[in-house]
């Protein structure tokens, strides 16, 4: 049987794995952050009519712009439609952006443990990856991030705030200080902006006078739209420029853009689990803490926690109870995601 070996494949993909969580079909699935709510009676129909509305056209090339969806985003964010762009999936934006300010000859840096994809793209797009760390409570300062901009120079830095896998919500003077700092593109990955507590900044407010900084988010989490695959930035104008020279034709479908336009559309009832969602976050925080288990603070629809020992014996411990979490890699510690309270109660009665 041949196998990559036997394949002229690029050097720097050589020893990889494709990027991918377990789909096992067990009762209570916690280890890919989706929201566990499905997508309400009244938003289904909406979709079900926006789709239905596109099939006679699907002869027809779909808008290769997305004006119409991005100025909806851009209402949503607050910004102008020229300054949002639009593709399948906050990773696609992250992919587009990396065409355009990486590759070849360029060098990326991100602070782990951080978000595993980040990496991966870089390599796709020939882009060398540096790592930098955070510090052993997960957090990043002004100083430290400075520091690894001064030794590295990197054209394209990567922020997560909130960051995956730990939760971990970035102060301000962190961004305003790589904004300062970097001699290239910022990068700020918000996936997870909507389940942050009261008072975290986002980087959006930072956007009126730095033309090299990006925010990109989804609506894969907060919205329940994973399915739908719709991620997206905010950045200046330019930034959208740069990005169209590198997509795909046509990269999004009208079926993806019209499915998305009616969930933004009845963003209400969407949005409208985030803050039970943040409720059983909060739970599993103070639970795991009583119980004398150290627990990353987080902003996000998931929680950190360390197991104290083997992390993968406890994972399958856990999946032998029927509750699937998420093995990080990050050693002695496990992610689950904050999902209704009947799975709350699966996973800490499994925890047990």
């Amino acid at each position: 049987m041949t196998t990559l070996d036997d394949l002229p494949l690029r050097d720097e993909l050589r020893g990889l794995t494709a990027y991918g969580a377990p789909q096992l079909d067990v009762a209570v699935r916690l280890n890919t952050n989706e929201n566990s709510y499905p997508v309400p009676d009244a938003v289904v129909e909406a979709i079900g009519k926006a789709l239905h509305a596109e099939l006679r056209d699907l002869n027809r090339y779909p808008d290769r712009d997305a004006v119409a969806l991005r100025t909806d985003l851009a209402g949503y964010l607050g910004v102008e439609p020229a300054q949002v762009w639009a593709a399948n999936g906050s990773n696609e934006i992250q992919q587009q952006l990396l065409q355009a300010f990486g590759g070849p000859g360029r060098t990326a840096l991100g602070f782990g443990p951080s978000y595993s994809m980040h990496p991966l793209l870089a390599k796709g797009t020939g882009t060398r990856w540096v790592g930098a760390l955070r510090g052993p409570d997960f957090g990043l300062t002004p100083q430290a991030a400075v520091a690894a901009l001064a030794e590295h120079r990197p054209d394209v830095v990567f922020l997560c705030s909130p960051n995956n896998p730990t939760g971990t919500a970035l102060d301000p003077a962190v961004v305003d200080a790589v904004l300062d700092a970097a001699p290239g593109m910022v990068v700020v990955d918000e996936a997870y902006a909507e389940f942050a507590r009261p008072g975290t900044a986002s980087a959006l407010a930072a956007l009126p006078g730095h033309p090299r900084l990006v925010v990109t988010r989804t609506m894969s989490k907060a919205f329940g739209f994973a399915g739908g695959r719709l991620g997206y930035l905010a950045a200046d104008p330019a930034v959208v420029e740069a990005v169209q020279l590198v997509r795909l034709p046509y990269h999004l479908s009208a079926l993806t853009q019209a499915a998305a336009r009616a969930a933004l559309a009845h963003r209400d009832a969407l949005l409208a689990t985030v803050e039970a969602i943040k409720a059983q976050r909060d739970r599993i925080v103070a639970e795991l803490r009583g119980r004398g288990l150290t627990v990353a603070d987080s902003d996000a629809n998931f929680v950190l926690f360390e197991v104290g020992g083997d992390q993968q014996a406890a994972w399958r411990r856990l999946l032998d109870r029927g509750v699937l979490v998420r093995d990080v890699g990050l050693p002695g510690w496990l992610r689950v995601t904050a999902g209704t309270p009947e799975e709350t109660d699966a996973f800490l009665e499994a925890l047990s």
